[in-house]
């Protein structure tokens, strides 16, 4: 079972900061202009950023620590490229196998403190999924649902609509990407996403509205990405949720545990807030990790 990934495997990172990439570059050209989203590929890794966030959540550096180090001219580098656009904060993302031995000097030196923790998991696609009750029937949906599916993603999360709903949408019609649903009354009421590169399949997002919640339409949707990610060829499945701080429950990494993913790591948020300055130190920060049983976010 996940015996080609040891700690030090890109192939976690990569597929998530390949599908974030993806997702934030694939929003209309008046979309971008209007967020002011940027994206681009750096050292082996991808810098996002979005100026106008009205969440403080689309910004971020991840993938890093492969193709090369993870070194103090590298932060300098992205934080200088976030701070030019002058965006209210990002979030910078490494598997903690990459982070050097002066990890705690670099950060310091650029202002970098410490927020929420995801955990990254995996799944492996050659055993089956396990048994338990069907849950709701889950739909796959193309563009012309498009709207009505990034609308409950987006609503399911708390985030406002608009132009990040614009973007969401947009993603739908992206040859690698598959949009999920569940409905009660023949109404939308839970939403997922999922992103396919060659052997590797990445969850993205899956939401339900509140008061539809506790049915089942996570495990559901699970299910149906995890048996679609199987026919596609891929091998191996990777999600992220936040980690459960003590006396919490994440009711998406226990979902998640039974449809059989299995915890690789716990990787820190380290964020870039548009107040500090260089040379400041800091250990709070806006809280950008997934909030459960929503679902995991993009």
């Amino acid at each position: 079972m996940l015996t080609f990934l040891h700690p030090q495997s890109s192939l976690a990172e990569l597929s998530e900061a390949e599908a974030m990439y993806q997702f934030e570059s694939s929003a209309p050209t008046a979309v971008r202009d209007a967020l002011g989203i940027e994206c681009v590929r750096l050292a082996g890794g991808v810098v996002l950023s979005m100026r106008e966030d009205p969440v403080n959540y689309w910004s971020k550096a991840l993938g890093f620590g492969f193709a090369g180090p993870v070194t103090a001219d590298l932060i300098g580098e992205i934080c200088d490229f976030y701070r030019s656009r002058k965006g209210p904060s990002a979030v910078l993302q490494f598997a903690p196998s990459v982070l050097p031995p002066d990890w705690e000097k670099i950060r310091a030196e650029y202002a970098l403190s410490r927020g929420s923790s995801w955990v990254k998991l995996a799944r492996d696609l050659s055993t089956d999924v396990a048994n338990g009750p069907a849950g709701p029937p889950v739909e796959r949906v193309g563009p012309q649902d498009a709207q009505e599916w990034a609308s409950v993603l987006m609503r399911g999360f708390g985030m406002p609509e608009g132009l990040l709903v614009e973007m969401t949408a947009a993603f739908a019609a992206h040859p690698c990407f598959r949009a999920y649903v569940t409905r009660s009354g023949g109404e939308v009421v839970a939403a997922a996403g999922m992103y396919i590169g060659g052997e590797t399949a990445q969850l993205l997002g899956a939401a339900t509205l509140a008061p539809h919640r506790g049915r089942g339409a996570q495990t559901a949707m699970l299910r149906a990405r995890i048996a679609d990610a199987t026919a596609a060829g891929c091998r191996v499945i990777f999600a992220e949720t936040g980690a459960e701080a003590p006396g919490a429950h994440n009711t998406s990494l226990h979902n998640m545990a039974r449809a059989g993913f299995v915890p690789l790591y716990t990787r820190v948020n380290w964020t870039l807030s548009a107040e500090t300055v260089p040379g400041a130190e800091g250990e709070s920060a806006p809280d950008s990790g997934p909030d459960e049983e929503t679902g995991s976010r993009p």
